[in-house]
């Protein structure tokens, strides 16, 4: 019988595995990446404040939600943006992403969030397939228009 790993909130003393699965995350898609010990220094500062917060599953944890908060004129609540998900390659498919995905959208509607926003390039098809299996969407329901992201470094 396969068991469910354990779904969690994560707190500041989790910031070193998440820096480990953020490191490896950019390391598999040849990314830059500033290293496990400056990952893990800004997500024990981020995650002790109140506009972020991560979801990770399993023990120790082998997949992770990183999500920030910010206000916004439009609405109410505050917008969520899913900076970054991801599980590590011999568990994709095994459902630990769709819980995680799930816990965090239970988070989000705890904290009052009025929408979540996820970036995903766009040769990523099978990412895209799974956001949109649970409920999101490129673009505007009501008109079909799609919707873009655009960035400048600074």
């Amino acid at each position: 019988m396969t068991r469910t790993p354990r779904i969690r909130r994560a707190d500041p003393s989790d910031a070193e595995r998440i820096a480990e699965l953020l490191h490896a995350f950019n390391t598999e898609f040849d990314t830059e990446t500033p290293g496990v010990a400056v990952l893990a220094e800004r997500l024990r500062t981020l995650l002790a404040g109140p506009s972020t917060f991560a979801v990770v599953g399993g023990e120790p944890a082998t997949g992770v939600a990183l999500v920030t908060l910010r206000p916004n004129v439009w609405f109410d609540g505050p917008v969520a943006l899913l900076d970054e998900m991801y599980v590590v390659p011999e568990l994709r498919g095994s459902g630990i992403g769709s819980a995680i995905l799930l816990r965090m959208v239970e988070i989000c509607r705890e904290l009052g969030v009025s929408e979540i926003e996820i970036n995903v390039d766009e040769s990523d098809a099978d990412t895209m397939r799974f956001y949109e299996r649970h409920g999101f969407t490129n673009g505007d329901p009501d008109t079909g228009e799609k919707a873009y992201y655009f960035s400048r470094s600074l």
